[in-house]
């Protein structure tokens, strides 16, 4: 049996495909982004850091992916980042993914964090929303 591919990149693939699909949720936000560009305006998503841990079977590769995104926002208060959360749990949690190579098992919501940038001036909203993606070899 051969090894699986490494699920991070077509997982962040998959994510990226599905939230940016959404035309509800892009009308939200600016983008959505692995790097952020200077030109960009708030609110906006970036894809952040993960974490991938084996799950295997007995008889079958699996990997475990969390995935941590950052909603980005200068409104006042936090109404504006939690409702682009709202929007974002939606479409992914419990949702199917199309992972190239690999079978999407589940993707779970994880947690949600509301802070607030601490530099001057400190009108940056910031949630960070983390969810674990199960997928296995076909």
């Amino acid at each position: 049996m051969s090894t699986p591919p490494a699920p991070m990149l077509p997982v962040q693939g998959a994510i990226d495909a599905r939230l940016r699909g959404d035309t509800e949720l892009m009308g939200m936000v600016d983008g959505l982004y692995d790097y952020v560009p200077e030109t960009c305006q708030y609110p906006f998503i970036v894809t952040g850091e993960a974490l991938e841990t084996p799950d295997d079977r007995h008889g079958s590769f699996g990997r475990q992916t969390v995935v941590t995104l950052h909603v980005w926002s200068q409104y006042r208060g936090y109404a504006q980042a939690l409702r682009i959360g709202a929007r974002v749990t939606a479409l992914l949690d419990h949702q199917p993914l199309t992972v190239p190579g690999l079978a999407h098992i589940v993707t779970r919501y994880e947690f949600a964090q509301t802070l607030t940038d601490p530099e001057p001036p400190g009108d940056i909203r910031h949630l960070v929303l983390r969810y674990r993606v199960v997928t296995e070899k076909p």
